[in-house]
C-alpha cells in the first residue's frame, strides 16, 4: 500500500425519527420492543449523504431539520477520493437511487447507507437498523399499516438533490 494515499474518515449518522416514542408505543403496537424509528446517513468528505423521496442529497453534517443525530458510528476509512465517489453517488441517483424508486419497507435511507458505507469501507451499518423493516412487518400490526406507510417517503429537509454529477 502506498503510504502516500490520501485516507478519509467515514461515520453513520443514526437519527430516531420517533424521537424515543418508538421505544415507548412499540411494545402496545407491535407486541415488540423497537429502540427507534432508524434514519441514518452516510458522512465523508466533510458532507452528510442521504437517500429519501427525492433521491440521494447532502448537507452538511447535521444540517437537515432532524438536527444532529442521536448516535455517530465509526465505520472506518477510505481511499475512495471524493471525486470518484461523488462519480459513484451519481451514477447511483440516475439509476438505483432515484426519488422515484424510494420505498419505505424495502428501498430507503438504510439500505443506501448500508450500500455506500460497503463500497466505502467494506463494512455493514449495524443490522439492528437494516432488520427493522421485517420486524415491524412481521407484527399484524405492521402488516395493517404497510399499505398506509408504503405511500411515506421519507426526505429530511435541508439537504442538496445529487443528481447526474451537479448538486441541484
Amino acid at each position: 500500500m502506498d503510504k502516500n494515499t490520501t485516507r478519509y474518515n467515514v461515520q453513520l449518522y443514526i437519527y430516531d425519527l420517533s424521537r424515543g416514542m418508538a421505544r415507548s408505543l412499540s411494545p402496545i403496537m407491535l407486541g415488540k420492543q423497537l429502540d427507534g424509528i432508524w434514519h441514518t446517513a452516510i458522512v465523508a468528505y466533510g458532507d452528510e449523504f442521504f437517500f429519501g423521496g427525492e433521491g440521494i442529497s447532502s448537507c452538511s453534517p447535521g444540517g437537515t431539520m432532524l438536527g444532529p443525530p442521536d448516535t455517530v458510528v465509526e465505520l472506518g476509512e477510505t481511499e475512495v477520493s471524493e471525486e470518484i465517489f461523488m462519480d459513484y453517488l451519481s451514477s447511483l441517483g440516475e439509476s438505483t437511487y432515484r426519488g422515484d424508486r424510494y420505498r419505505l419497507f424495502e428501498h430507503n435511507c438504510n439500505t443506501f447507507t448500508n450500500e455506500v458505507a460497503q463500497f466505502l469501507t467494506g463494512h455493514s451499518i449495524p443490522s439492528y437498523i437494516t432488520d427493522l423493516p421485517s420486524e415491524v412487518l412481521s407484527t399484524p400490526f405492521g402488516q395493517i399499516l404497510r399499505p398506509i406507510l408504503d405511500s411515506i417517503h421519507i426526505a429530511p429537509p435541508g439537504g442538496n438533490v445529487i443528481n447526474g454529477g451537479r448538486n441541484l
